[in-house]
């Protein structure tokens, strides 16, 4: 059962992907512990498309980064605290609801793991054929990381 809905998902996230034109990068920079697991990745129309499941410890983040396109995912277990450049919370995501995160480099952002568990999250990128997961940005001096 669980593999059905794992394919249901990527066959939706594909399909929104490949009719809107979506590309997207992902998350560098992670703190410890913090890792990404490819679960499943093919390549149509010049883009490749990659399924990951991200797993943040408690007290980790992904590091400071920004989406060369929308990255569209779902959090699986536990709760992402998200914040943009000012350092300012733009989103809190729990199991079992849908992330959308904008592209350019003028929307650098962190998903944090503020709770006492594992967050697990779904991440599909569709991206050029070649390109890197992530683009890498600068702590843009927040009080945390």
């Amino acid at each position: 059962m669980k593999k059905a809905v794992r394919v249901a998902v990527v066959a939706a996230f594909a399909a929104v992907s490949t009719l809107t034109g979506i590309t997207m990068a992902a998350a560098t920079a992670p703190g410890a512990g913090v890792s990404g697991k490819t679960v499943y990745q093919w390549t149509a129309g010049g883009k490749d498309h990659i399924l990951r499941q991200i797993t943040i410890p408690p007290g980790q983040s992904t590091g400071w980064h920004f989406h060369d396109g929308t990255l569209r995912g779902a959090v699986v277990k536990g709760t992402l605290s998200h914040f943009d450049s000012r350092c300012a919370p733009d989103g809190t995501y729990r199991a079992g609801q849908p992330l959308t995160e904008p592209a350019g480099a003028g929307n650098v952002h962190i998903g944090r793991n503020l709770g006492t568990g594992p967050v697990v999250m779904e991440i599909l990128y569709v991206l050029p054929h070649g390109a890197p997961l992530s683009e890498d940005a600068p702590d843009p001096g927040c009080a945390f990381r």
